[in-house]
């Protein structure tokens, strides 16, 4: 299966039709070889990411913990199909992807330090914060809620810049299933999927703790936090909460 499946990259990459990959395109954001990707290459890949989610599609990218399928969070229906691709239990809310910490601010009702904001991201943890009225209703609306994630990728941050607002960003994977660190660990989506961006491996396939997902920490009462997930950067995270910050576990 998995040699079948190098052979559709290859024929996708190499611009085929019919492919196998449905309706998705491939761009390979590293050259062969494991290079990080020329600055050409990397303008031209965000280029096609921003293209196809602002047409409202679902794009897969990578982060800087797990493979990500990333759509508008303001567009309803783009929100809506995510759900769709995943399998996904409509409470479970979606987390916010942006490339800059200035711009949580108009989506977030912020209550700590701007210095703990930028001690803490951009990096493999995501934040929860009160929400603001900016944020599409449609997105989570059980919850006044949000999860933020500012990834330390340049792709990824790239482009959040490109896109006019927020993007909506969840693992690769069907819900309850394992989080991926290739493209070809969730093929299963593809057809599904308006892009696929293969930036090579993320860290090492066959380690547990790289399939942690980031570390999700909510910051939305005042001098307190509570992990709601410990992710892949927990100890780090509290110590500076704890040391530098003096906020308390929200159980204390």
């Amino acid at each position: 299966r998995m040699a079948r499946a190098a052979r559709v990259l290859a024929l996708a990459a190499e611009g085929a039709v019919g492919s196998g990959l449905g309706r998705a395109r491939l761009v390979l954001l590293r050259p062969s070889g494991g290079a990080r990707p020329d600055p050409q290459g990397l303008r031209e890949a965000v280029a096609a990411a921003a293209g196809a989610l602002q047409a409202g599609g679902l794009v897969a990218v990578p982060t800087d913990t797990v493979y990500g399928v990333a759509c508008l969070a303001q567009d309803s229906a783009a929100v809506r199909s995510i759900y769709s691709l995943k399998g996904r239990n409509g409470a479970k809310p979606l987390a916010i992807c942006l490339g800059d910490v200035e711009r949580l601010y108009r989506y977030c009702h912020v209550n700590v330090p701007d210095e703990l904001l930028r001690d803490l991201l951009p990096g493999p943890v995501t934040l929860v914060l009160k929400r603001s009225e900016e944020l599409n209703k449609d997105l989570n609306p059980f919850t006044s809620l949000v999860g933020v994630r500012i990834p330390d990728h340049p792709f990824m941050r790239d482009l959040a810049r490109a896109c006019p607002g927020p993007l909506a960003l969840t693992s690769a994977n069907i819900s309850s299933q394992g989080s991926t660190l290739t493209v070809l660990e969730f093929q299963d989506l593809w057809p599904q999927l308006s892009l696929v961006i293969d930036g090579g491996p993320i860290g090492d396939t066959q380690s547990p703790e790289c399939r942690l997902g980031s570390t999700v920490v909510d910051l939305s009462v005042s001098g307190k936090f509570s992990i709601i997930r410990p992710g892949c950067a927990l100890a780090p995270t509290v110590e500076i909460l704890k040391k530098k910050y003096g906020l308390v576990p929200e159980s204390s």
